[in-house]
């Protein structure tokens, strides 16, 4: 099936109410300390200069990059064994489409904490 035809297929199996909501979100969300991002970020350039493709799928330079984001980011995109703890940012995700263990991260005022389903999370 070629990329045209299931972007037909997704169309007309998609309600469009859905893609309306959809489209209503933002690339980030920030609080507190936190700013939560589907990918990451491309390190040096502000928060709010960011391009919505690095936002959505950039890997490198981010992933290596043990600079000061001037927050904790937390992000998802790139699958590890585990919790991807670092300095300046989480990696949680661990995989759900392939492992069955779907990863959160809970941030109730100063406490950070780890949900997941399936089996026990190491952190990488």
């Amino acid at each position: 099936m070629n990329e045209q035809r299931i972007a037909e297929v997704l169309r007309a199996a998609i309600p469009e109410t859905h893609v309306a909501f959809l489209k209503t979100f933002g690339d980030t969300f920030a609080f507190g300390g936190y700013l939560l991002v589907h990918a990451g970020i491309r390190p040096g350039v502000p928060i709010e200069q960011q391009q919505p493709r690095d936002l959505r799928w950039i890997r490198q330079p981010f992933l290596s990059d043990a600079h000061d984001h001037g927050c904790m980011v937390i992000h998802g995109h790139t699958v590890s064994d585990g919790i991807d703890q670092r300095a300046n940012r989480i990696g949680i995700d661990t995989g759900a489409y392939r492992t069955g263990i779907l990863t959160a991260a809970v941030i109730e005022e100063d406490d950070l904490r780890f949900l997941a389903t399936g089996a026990q999370l190491a952190l990488a």
